[in-house]
């Protein structure tokens, strides 16, 4: 058997990556050839996995391949995260999350397991989805302006659900306490759903809900809304005020924004196509309207990667300050 010069043992590692580029490349260019799993970083029932779930079944669609929902809840979306963080970038895991609470978690744990930007490719925002401050109707108020006198009449009594530590739903809550100068005692849950079960049970009066997660309790008269967080009212429930409207102050704002993901490293052409089909589908105006009925969304919102990254980086800080000055953690 001949013998190969030293130099040529050298080259070896270098052919090798060469020679698998151009099948990598068109791995790339096939894909999806298998299902594609969404991990979505929150327990069943909660907004994330409403709007997720109006999402996947479509996008599964434009892709020729199923797209497999996997539910992975707990410390505010992180336990989920991680696991995308540590796929194989391959673009059959992808993420669909709240941006919001993405954003917001470096601020609340004093370490994560991954870096919220290095270790994940943006593919693009998705929708934006109001919250609603909803009650368990025994609770004996009517307006917010009650509700802001009860609590005054009983600091530290009444208590707030909220979709977990860390969440804008709790960011909600406390900017509420602050803005109002009153105390109510946050209880978070792992998700939306166990929220939306404990007040309904009237285990706990109040929740800062994502409006997808309590319209159908609350069309059926089971809760009542008494506002919305966001700047203007919400298409679905346009008789509800404002938090400003309401109580006649002004500045009061908070929403979740939700987005898809992929892990990091995940070939551009996958982002691409992933990008352009999810657009694609927000761009029509069934599927807006189904996301509009069904996940509470009053904005569907089509970006590219880039633009999702920007929106990430230029609205970090805000909440960053935010949390810092309310001075709340997660240890």
């Amino acid at each position: 058997m001949p013998r190969l010069h030293p130099a040529a043992h050298c080259l070896m590692p270098v052919l090798a990556v060469l020679s698998a580029a151009p099948a990598f490349a068109q791995s790339a260019a096939a894909w999806p050839v298998k299902p594609v799993r969404m991990v979505i970083p929150w327990p069943p029932g909660g907004g994330a996995d409403i709007v997720g779930r109006i999402l996947a079944e479509p996008l599964g669609q434009a892709l020729g391949q199923q797209i497999v929902v996997e539910n992975r809840g707990g410390s505010n979306g992180v336990i989920g995260a991680e696991a995308v963080a540590r796929a194989v970038p391959d673009g059959y895991t992808v993420m669909f999350h709240s941006v919001t609470s993405h954003m917001l978690n470096p601020s609340f744990f004093a370490k994560l397991p991954y870096d919220t930007f290095t270790d994940f490719a943006p593919v693009g925002l998705v929708a934006e989805v109001p919250l609603a401050i909803v009650i368990n109707p025994v609770l004996p108020v009517k307006t917010l302006p009650d509700l802001i006198a009860l609590a005054r009449k009983n600091p530290g009594q009444l208590s707030f659900a909220s979709f977990g530590a860390g969440s804008i739903s709790q960011l909600a809550g406390e900017l509420f306490n602050r803005q109002f100068g009153i105390k109510m005692t946050h209880i978070p849950y792992k998700g939306g759903g166990p929220a939306l079960v404990d007040t309904l049970g009237g285990h706990v009066p109040i929740y800062f809900s994502g409006i997808g997660t309590s319209l159908p309790q609350l069309r059926a008269g089971k809760l009542r809304a008494l506002g919305v967080t966001t700047a203007a009212r919400s298409k679905l429930l346009p008789d509800v005020p404002t938090v400003d409207e309401a109580t006649g102050s002004k500045g009061y704002e908070a929403s979740v924004m939700f987005g898809l993901f992929a892990p990091a490293k995940t070939p551009q052409a996958i982002i691409t196509r992933l990008n352009a089909e999810t657009v694609r589908l927000l761009e029509s105006a069934d599927f807006q309207n189904r996301l509009a009925n069904n996940g509470g969304s009053d904005r569907a919102t089509a970006t590219s990667p880039q633009e999702m990254l920007d929106y990430m980086k230029a609205n970090t800080p805000r909440w960053a300050a935010l949390v810092k000055e309310i001075g709340a953690r997660i240890d």
